[in-house]
């Protein structure tokens, strides 16, 4: 009996995702564990192993394709000792559920034309297809992942010609252009075609037409959103709609935290000539927002209507910039790890983030996050609390201050921290609390070793 093959779910939320690439094509004998395709979701490009053995009798969804919903059926197996062709025609009845554009390529076999007509409208597909503009409005059909690649490689898409679902540009077109060389550089492309300036915020509720309008033609390029920009912009959305937030800030003195950091890393053991470790600023101040929540249990909290949610562990979330958007990778139980070990888990999360590579459980949930922006000179900032957290704490540069002291000025390390709360369970002097206790971690650091 033919086996089918479904969109997995690769996170509770996941509804649909992009299938990148098949590791596998028909004719291939496949046993349970195999990879056998990659699949691109909102945040992260994730392996899919399969689950039965048997031999790969029909890929419905081609590599490249967008949009696929999860349970829809992506590949047909033929089970051991099963006729490939019987299973290729007999397997799978949720076709429907398949995306718009593969449903539109099956539209022309519902259709009862004589031979000799669905000859030539036969033949003339694969040149529709080519020819089909490969340009939605001003934009370009082509996967997220096929965009970046071109982005980081400066190779100007336009110039590619797709392979995948209605010229539709794949990961697999770009690089070989980049093989190839064959496509002109990004920046030298359409130079006719520089943006004029962007007229005023258009009025609220205006449709996308009619801001389009606003703009001389040919004076913008239409970049569809990713899945990642549609999720960030969702989640944003909601929590500014549902989240009263308010903002506390505190400066704090940096001068003994950055004598210990140099202590510790001076005296990193070393391998082949490698330290074992080597501490930023950040890993120090995700273990002293660990442990201020410890300290402080009650802003260790999720908001629910029903419950509030208290936490038995700090685990902090960092937020790396990834292109296109952005990432919260997790500190689990930070506040039991040795700063070492913070700082060397956080070097492979932020690597592998970057990458695309983490896995649902690596960025979902946590209880707390930290967001530094010191590192591109930005003093201080609000960060926007990422639900079900009720805390994120917004860091900003370290600068040389001058300050007074029993009457002298000095001149002192100091950064200023923004901690914006969810008001419905973290009240004001709650949060002046856990941003006092987390300032003395900073200043006094030593306690942190302890």
């Amino acid at each position: 009996m033919p086996i089918n093959i479904t969109m997995p779910a690769l996170s509770p939320t996941m509804e649909e995702g992009n299938l990148v690439k098949w590791l596998v094509k028909e004719g291939d004998t496949v046993k349970s564990g195999d990879v056998i395709a990659e699949i691109e979701t909102d945040k992260a490009t994730m392996e899919v192993e399969a689950v039965d053995e048997g031999v790969v009798a029909k890929i419905v969804i081609p590599a490249g394709t967008e949009g696929v919903k999860v349970n829809s059926l992506i590949a047909i197996l033929a089970a051991d000792g099963e006729d490939v062709s019987a299973a290729a025609a007999g397997g799978g009845s949720a076709k429907a559920d398949a995306p718009k554009a593969e449903a539109k390529a099956e539209a022309p076999k519902e259709t009862e034309k004589p031979a000799a007509a669905a000859a030539p409208a036969a033949a003339a597909a694969p040149a529709a297809a080519a020819s089909a503009p490969a340009k939605d409005g001003n934009g370009l059909f082509s996967s997220p992942l096929a965009r970046r690649i071109a982005k980081d490689a400066g190779i100007d898409i336009k110039a590619i010609t797709g392979s995948g679902p209605h010229g539709r540009v794949v990961k697999s077109d770009v690089e070989k252009a980049v093989a190839s060389g064959g496509a002109k550089p990004a920046a030298a492309a359409a130079p006719a075609a520089a943006a004029s300036a962007a007229p005023a915020a258009a009025p609220k509720g205006m449709s996308e037409e009619a801001v389009l309008k606003l703009f001389e033609q040919g004076s913008y390029e239409l970049v569809p959103h990713d899945g990642m920009r549609k999720t960030i912009a969702k989640r944003l959305q909601e929590s500014k709609q549902t989240i009263p937030h308010f903002y506390v800030s505190v400066d704090v003195e940096l001068d003994a935290l950055l004598a210990l950091r140099a202590q510790i890393n001076d005296s990193a053991p070393r391998k082949d000539d490698k330290p074992a470790y080597k501490l930023s600023v950040n890993d120090m101040v995700i273990k002293a927002m660990a442990l201020a929540l410890r300290d402080v249990p009650d802003a260790n909290v999720s908001w629910t209507d029903t419950n509030m949610v208290k936490h038995k562990h700090a685990d902090v979330g960092v937020a790396v910039s990834i292109p296109g958007g952005l990432i919260t990778p997790i500190i689990r139980k930070a506040e039991l790890k040795s700063l070492s070990a913070i700082s060397n888990e956080m070097k492979d999360l932020g690597k592998r983030a970057k990458e695309r590579k983490l896995k649902p459980e690596e960025y979902q949930g946590g209880t707390t996050a930290v967001s530094n922006m010191g590192m591109m000179g930005v003093s201080n900032f609000a960060a926007v609390v990422n639900p079900p957290h009720a805390t994120i704490l917004a860091v900003g540069a370290g600068t040389e201050r001058v300050v007074v002291k029993k009457g002298q000025m000095v001149i002192v390390n100091a950064m200023t921290v923004t901690l914006s709360t969810d008001h419905r369970c973290v009240d004001g002097a709650l949060g002046a609390e856990l941003l006092g206790a987390f300032k003395r971690y900073i200043e006094s650091p030593m306690g942190m070793l302890v």
